[in-house]
């Protein structure tokens, strides 16, 4: 596991203003419109910053620190027996599905619709894939004990049925229409907000909107993909803009930078230099910052 005290550069015990003004210094530092090698320090910095400033998140990483099942194996224990809800975990696997947003969703909480291929019981046959018989080979069990002796010594193991493959029936006769699958796979329309801030890699699960699949529905996991656009891009809480200006611009005293929130006016710089974006304080995604990178574009005569 990360040590995020270490990756800001300060100690157990600082105070939450000394953990702001040490994340403020390295951000600027490494942020990648400043240092374009600095991005994997910087997403490190925000990283840290965004755990050790969440009360929530604090306990929870101190307390991983603490246990002697540590980061992913603590994770893994409880996850292979409950689901986040704290019940069993289902018998249906996840179904997973990668949705594309842009930074202007994330910002705004957006709905996003969402169009998918979801398999749903067969209705002619209820799910069951037509009429169905007890296995005869292992009696309904879905599995067989076999002796093995190797001359040394004679052990039994538990074998998948193979007349059945584990399932502990057969068909007799498949249903028609979805030939024995017990499951008919059909589109499904969904309406998931987003939460504020939300950022690529990220996963909503959606409990039981899954396929059907061993007589329940498993959850449906939604991967988000951010993806950049010609004028904005997220980089953790920042919201980036391109501004692009002709060469009448230039010489303006002021410019207008639409903003999910509203249309901003910010002044020019006294010294105009593209290689230094603009910063407007808490204008980014929690209380972080917009960048406004300016771009100059005009045709020679």
């Amino acid at each position: 596991m990360k040590d995020y005290y270490k990756i800001l550069g300060v100690e157990e015990n600082a105070s939450e203003d000394e953990i702001k003004k040490q994340y403020r210094k390295l951000s600027k530092q490494y942020h990648p419109d400043v240092n374009p090698n600095g991005e994997e320090q910087f997403k490190d910095i925000s990283e840290a910053y965004d755990v050790l400033s969440n009360p929530e998140k604090k306990e929870r990483y101190l307390n991983k620190n603490n246990n002697p099942f540590t980061g992913t194996e603590f994770e893994s224990f409880f996850q292979n027996m409950f689901n986040q809800n704290g019940r069993k975990r289902k018998n249906a696997p996840d179904k997973i599905l990668k949705v594309t947003i842009t930074p202007l969703e994330s910002y705004l909480e957006s709905e996003k619709f969402i169009q998918y291929f979801r398999n749903n019981p067969c209705q002619p046959c209820n799910g069951s894939g037509g009429d169905r018989q007890v296995c005869s080979s292992c009696g309904g069990a879905g599995a067989q004990i076999r002796t093995l002796n190797n001359g040394f010594m004679v052990q039994q193991v538990r074998m998948v049925c193979e007349p059945c493959g584990g399932k502990g029936y057969t068909l007799v006769h498949k249903c028609y229409y979805c030939d024995g699958r017990g499951v008919k796979s059909e589109i499904n329309d969904i309406k998931v907000k987003l939460p504020h801030g939300i950022d690529d890699g990220q996963f909503l699960k959606l409990e039981s909107f899954g396929d059907f699949i061993n007589g329940e529905y498993g959850d449906l996991v939604v991967q988000i993909v951010m993806t950049k656009t010609e004028s904005f891009e997220k980089i953790n809480n920042d919201l980036i803009y391109n501004l692009f200006l002709g060469y009448d611009d230039i010489k303006k005293d002021k410019y207008s930078v639409p903003h999910p929130d509203g249309e901003l006016n910010i002044s020019s710089p006294k010294q105009f230099d593209t290689s230094k974006p603009l910063r407007l304080k808490g204008k980014g995604y929690r209380g972080g910052d917009m960048y406004v990178k300016i771009n100059v574009r005009f045709e020679k005569d």
